[in-house]
């Protein structure tokens, strides 16, 4: 009943109550970033939401969109502005993400949606993740963040999928708050992860 149903109420409702609360958070940061990216205050990016479906994620965008004399984009590192910088080590970057809640295409609580081009690559058992929709933050989350390889952590997004409840969502929303608080296993560089290649 959870899962299928009050899940998805819980969802609804809490980030709406989210936007509302965080508006004034929400005007400061995006004005911000409209003067510090030159008129870019999101960025927007495909990512598979439940049973694979792509949808558009949101975040605060974080980097410009500096370039070399080639026209290629600089490494990460150099187009990681000073503000930017403070607005992911907080995490405050992934607030917009309450509006793909509002909207359906993500959970409060799942597995973190990846890049599109990694669903070839997961073994049958990874697939699992995709059969709810994908969550702001999760179990495999408050279980080492960034800090843990890839297999681990597909281990504990199946985990959570297979044992989802509302005692769990509780426990690891109070456990996100806690670690955001302390900027545990924050990565503070898009990027900085190493590519999931697949099973061999």
């Amino acid at each position: 009943m959870y899962k299928n149903y009050f899940k998805t109420l819980i969802d609804k409702i809490l980030s709406l109550l989210g936007i509302v609360f965080l508006c004034p958070i929400f005007i400061v940061v995006t004005f911000a970033l409209l003067i510090d990216n030159k008129g870019k205050a999101f960025f927007t990016q495909d990512r598979p939401g439940k049973y694979g479906k792509i949808f558009k994620i949101i975040k605060f965008k974080t980097m410009n969109d500096n370039k070399d004399a080639l026209g290629n984009l600089l490494p990460d590192a150099e187009r990681l502005t000073f503000l930017g910088n403070i607005v992911r080590k907080t995490s405050i970057d992934e607030l917009p993400q309450l509006f793909n809640v509002l909207k359906g295409d993500m959970s409060l609580i799942g597995p973190r949606p990846l890049l599109p081009e990694y669903l070839p690559r997961y073994s049958e058992r990874q697939k699992i993740r995709h059969h709810i929709r994908p969550g702001i933050t999760g179990w495999a989350q408050i279980n080492g963040r960034n800090a843990i390889e890839w297999n681990k952590k597909f281990e504990f997004d199946v985990w959570y999928v297979e044992n989802l409840s509302f005692i769990l969502d509780l426990q690891i929303m109070f456990l996100t708050f806690k670690k955001v608080i302390n900027f545990e296993g924050i990565n503070r560089l898009e990027g900085t992860n190493i590519a999931f290649k697949g099973n061999e």
